[in-house]
């Protein structure tokens, strides 16, 4: 390329577009930087369980691991043989501890194993190596990480007779002491371990009933065997001193016993399988326990719903009925009003009448009072016979006013109706 008009092959600007070239090629993925080649999986690895096998460590605890110093520093370009160099070293086990989580050199060194991915054989050297106790439990926890069922019964079970001390780190820091049959309990039987989840494996009865695994054989059957022979052993001597027969030495060796040897060796060896299943059991009835739980609390929670919506529905059926009840009370006081309305109309009308008779009654004596002062009539000059006619005109006169003032003559027929009933009774007429 020619540089003459830009200056030289030297010049700042040049140097700018060779800068400008190379982050092109790092965002197409040309070039790689050393920290994320270091924490890449080996290209001939295989899948684990379906995926990566650096994914069987959770993101978090595997971008700590990255960011670590003993990372950084002891695992870089490690290999599957100079990995047990690294492994002897190590004095402790763990995850994670202290405040920002950071990760034990256990955790680097199990997440550069499944980087690398060692051979088969080189994983079971290391569970078989009896001088340097971390390094089988650091073959122990890969098998059980990236191993199938088979195996991982095959290989951790017979590290249930080493009783050897271990530290193993607290997330607080501190260190507590365990052994080497308490952390491969851990691993069969728990599903988390140094803060990674184990990868769910069949249970060891099921494999038995397949076929696919042997029974497990446990180390004291021989010392229990052992024992047993002692003791049928003594009791033969003991016949054989009493003077018994040579007949009574072999029916000692007799088949029924045997059979009842082989029947405690049985019992011993499925003890295990009774702890396992029991443990299955109640591992089952816990869930059970937690889901019956949750049932009960939707219960709850639906019975609750159906509470809230039965009193809001009998909260508008009162209000409908408060409100039917107002409405027909006040229909109510509406007709009231209206009776009692009729009634002052009735009674006023009534009033009026009687006061309109009244004054025509008064108007008509006067003018009767004039007309007879006015005529002069013989029976007032004199003319009026002894045997008393004359008087029979104002007894005929109070008889009028005393049926008048009975009330029975009123004009409103239910006060005349009231006026008779009261004069029948002997009381007083009603004066409105």
């Amino acid at each position: 390329m020619d540089y003459s008009h830009y200056g030289g092959p030297f010049s700042p600007f040049s140097i700018f577009l060779s800068f400008l070239g190379l982050g092109f090629l790092h965002l197409c993925g040309r070039f790689d930087s050393p920290p994320a080649m270091a924490n890449r999986t080996d290209p001939a690895a295989k899948s684990i369980h379906g995926t990566n096998p650096q994914n069987l460590v959770e993101k978090i605890l595997r971008s700590k691991i990255y960011q670590h110093t003993y990372w950084k520093e002891q695992c870089f370009g490690l290999t599957a043989e100079t990995l047990v160099d690294k492994a002897m070293e190590l004095d402790h086990l763990g995850g994670t501890f202290g405040g920002n989580r950071k990760p034990t050199p256990f955790m680097c060194l199990i997440m550069k194993m499944l980087q690398i991915q060692p051979e088969k054989d080189i994983v079971v050297e290391f569970i078989k190596n009896e001088e340097y106790k971390y390094v089988r439990i650091l073959g122990a926890f890969y098998l059980r990480l990236t191993g199938i069922d088979t195996d991982v019964y095959q290989y951790l079970e017979p590290l249930y007779n080493d009783y050897r001390k271990l530290r193993r780190k607290l997330s607080d820091g501190n260190y507590c002491l365990t052994h080497v049959d308490e952390v491969i309990d851990e691993l069969l039987t728990k599903d988390y371990s140094c803060d990674i989840a184990m990868p769910r494996i069949k249970k060891r009865w099921t494999l038995e009933s397949l076929g696919t695994l042997e029974p497990r054989r446990s180390a004291l059957e021989d010392d229990f065997e052992e024992e047993e022979e002692k003791e049928e052993d003594d009791q033969l001597m003991g016949e054989l001193d009493n003077g018994g027969h040579e007949k009574d030495y072999y029916r000692g060796r007799s088949p029924g016993r045997e059979r009842e040897r082989d029947r405690k060796r049985d019992s011993h060896r499925y003890r295990d399988r009774d702890y396992e299943r029991d443990y299955d059991r109640e591992r089952g009835r816990g869930r059970e326990r937690d889901r019956e739980r949750d049932r009960d609390r939707d219960s709850y929670r639906d019975r609750d719903r159906d509470r809230d919506r039965e009193r809001e529905r009998d909260r508008d059926r009162y209000r409908l009925r408060d409100d039917k009840e107002y409405g027909r009370d006040r229909e109510r006081e509406r007709e009231r009003r209206d009776r009692d309305r009729g009634r002052r109309r009735s009674h006023s009308r009534s009033r009026s009448r009687s006061k309109d008779r009244k004054d025509r009654d008064r108007e008509g004596g006067d003018h009767r009072k004039r007309h007879a002062r006015s005529s002069t009539s013989p029976r007032r000059r004199g003319d009026v016979p002894e045997d008393g006619t004359i008087r029979e005109e104002p007894r005929k006169k109070k008889e009028k006013k005393e049926k008048k003032d009975d009330g029975t003559d009123h004009p409103d027929p239910e006060i005349a109706e009231a006026n008779r009933l009261r004069a029948s009774l002997g009381l007083k007429p009603l004066k409105l």
